[in-house]
């Protein structure tokens, strides 16, 4: 007996959901006073931005940096209040500078937004004068004039502005007063001195900042009164300056300091050596004592110093001693690799969103400066994504076609940046992606139609034959259920003829056959998937 069986096929429809993201710029700048205890009100950002505190969580609000930069306060989500992270010493990040201002940045998500955060440290008079020595040491000859003058290194106020040094007092004595000078503060010779009357002299010297109360720091000037040795040596320039390509070798001379003394024999000997400088502008610099060469002792990085300015003494053979300043400029070369950072990514993406949908937020730091740190970002792989610049080095990864997970589940996107250095320095990361099924594709029957062939007075229960469909489809999306349409063979439902078990396709006959009440009869089975729809 001939058994045919037909094939019924079921659409399925699908909707594009279009998703954009907007992207605003702002600036805010606050100021306050460095020292502030962790955790201090620095602003409320919500109020100053016009921002919705509600939104905050839900924005994924965040304060970010620049980089490897420290993160030097925190949002609180509730309210929009920025507070102090930590401790902020304004000596510590910006030394002498007149303005110390920190760079923090607020970042929100969906849509995008970056606002730039200005943090204006002001000073606070937490710092001392002070002296390079305890202790200082001159001889003068007794045969210095009245009106000599004979320069004392000045001391060194780590505040800035009123907070620094401003005023000096000299002990009360009978042969010296205090004067000014370039770079430094000066004994002047007020009445001659007679080394068989006084040998020796011992001065307090005081250094006083214009802060409320007023901080100071002393130092003892001894003096010995000697016979005959009246030039102090004298730089051939009061400031010099020298520029050094960072990265230069160790040994390498920077610049020669020079001072010539019109004394002669031991007198006029002129010895080198530095001022007062930190500790660690001093580990990083030698001078020679005998020819003034200033070398470089360590691997200079510009981007951690770009400047330094060091004080130079020169010395003769009875101590007379002159100052000079020395301002070295740090030079950038291309010796930073961009850096990428993935700031956010959608992941996995549905098979089904429209081309130029954004699904990831990259970010590229270079810590040179101008060409050299100009970062171009680039796929060069035949992948449907590229990548759309956004504000400032930030980019964002957009799809360009049409994504089918049944052709490719997964994409390794390789993202280049590279610097506009000489030579171009580039480094790579790799965004992995994975495709989300959706339910596109309907089973589809191996055969259109099938035959089966049964001789009459058969079991019931005996299988007759089996339908296969396939659907390309993920897990439930894919899952075939197989089902008898509604029928009737001689006048009787078609299900009291036949059954098909739903998961393998078998069609069974439910009772048996007499060849003389038919000879042969078609029945429709369909196919579909356990998707939704």
């Amino acid at each position: 007996m001939l058994l045919i069986i037909g094939l019924t096929l079921q659409s399925c429809a699908f909707a594009l959901l279009l998703i954009s993201f907007d992207f605003a710029y702002g600036d805010v700048s606050y100021s306050f006073p460095e020292e502030m205890r962790r955790g201090s009100v620095i602003g409320n950002i919500v109020k100053d931005l016009g921002l919705e505190p509600s939104r905050l969580s839900a924005r994924k609000a965040r304060i970010d940096t620049d980089g490897s930069d420290k993160r030097y306060c925190d949002l609180n989500l509730k309210n929009g209040d920025l507070t102090a992270s930590g401790r902020i010493d304004r000596e510590g990040l910006c030394g002498d500078k007149a303005s110390c201002v920190l760079k923090q940045e607020l970042m929100l998500e969906n849509p995008l937004e970056l606002h730039r955060i200005s943090l204006h440290v002001q000073d606070i008079n937490d710092n001392s004068p002070r002296f390079n020595k305890d202790l200082i040491h001159i001889d003068i000859s007794e045969s210095a004039s009245k009106g000599a003058r004979f320069p004392i290194e000045e001391a060194h106020d780590a505040d800035i502005g009123k907070y620094s040094v401003q005023t000096y007092n000299l002990q009360s004595n009978d042969n010296f007063i205090l004067g000014v000078g370039t770079n430094s503060v000066e004994l002047v010779l007020n009445k001659e001195l007679d080394r068989e009357i006084l040998k020796e002299i011992n001065l307090i010297l005081t250094a006083l900042d214009g802060g409320s109360p007023q901080r100071s720091g002393t130092v003892v000037i001894h003096i010995t009164v000697l016979d005959a040795n009246d030039n102090v040596p004298v730089f051939s320039q009061a400031v010099y300056k020298a520029s050094l390509p960072e990265n230069s070798q160790p040994g390498t001379v920077v610049l020669t300091v020079s001072a010539s003394d019109a004394d002669e024999g031991l007198n006029g000997e002129v010895t080198y050596d530095f001022g007062h400088i930190s500790e660690d502008i001093r580990s990083m610099f030698t001078i020679d004592h005998k020819t003034g060469d200033i070398k470089v002792t360590t691997t200079v990085d510009f981007e951690t110093a770009s400047l330094f300015e060091l004080r130079v003494t020169a010395k003769d053979g009875l101590g007379l001693t002159s100052y000079a300043k020395v301002i070295i400029d740090v030079s950038d070369v291309n010796d930073n690799a961009p850096v990428i950072y993935l700031k956010s990514l959608t992941n996995p993406i549905p098979e089904n969103v429209s081309s130029g949908t954004e699904v990831g937020i990259i970010n590229v730091q270079d810590r040179d400066s101008e060409n050299n740190r100009q970062v171009r970002c680039s796929i060069h792989q035949n992948v449907p994504f590229k990548l759309v610049p956004s504000i400032k080095n930030y980019y964002s990864l957009v799809t360009t076609g049409q994504l089918d997970r049944e052709l490719v589940s997964d994409y390794n996107i390789t993202i280049t940046a590279t610097d506009e250095g000489s030579p171009p320095l580039s480094s790579s990361k790799t965004v992995q992606l994975s495709v989300a099924d959706i339910n596109d594709n309907p089973p589809v029957f191996e055969e259109q139609s099938y035959s089966a062939y049964v001789t009459e007075n058969n079991k019931p229960g005996s299988t007759l034959c089996s339908v296969t469909a396939r659907d390309p489809d993920w897990r439930q999306n894919g899952t075939v259920i197989y089902s008898l349409l509604p029928g009737e063979v001689n006048g009787a439902p078609v299900s009291s003829y036949l059954s098909v078990n739903g998961d393998t396709g078998v069609i069974r006959a439910v009772r048996s056959f007499d060849y003389e009440q038919f000879r042969s009869f078609k029945v429709h089975v369909m196919a579909r998937d356990n998707g939704s729809p």
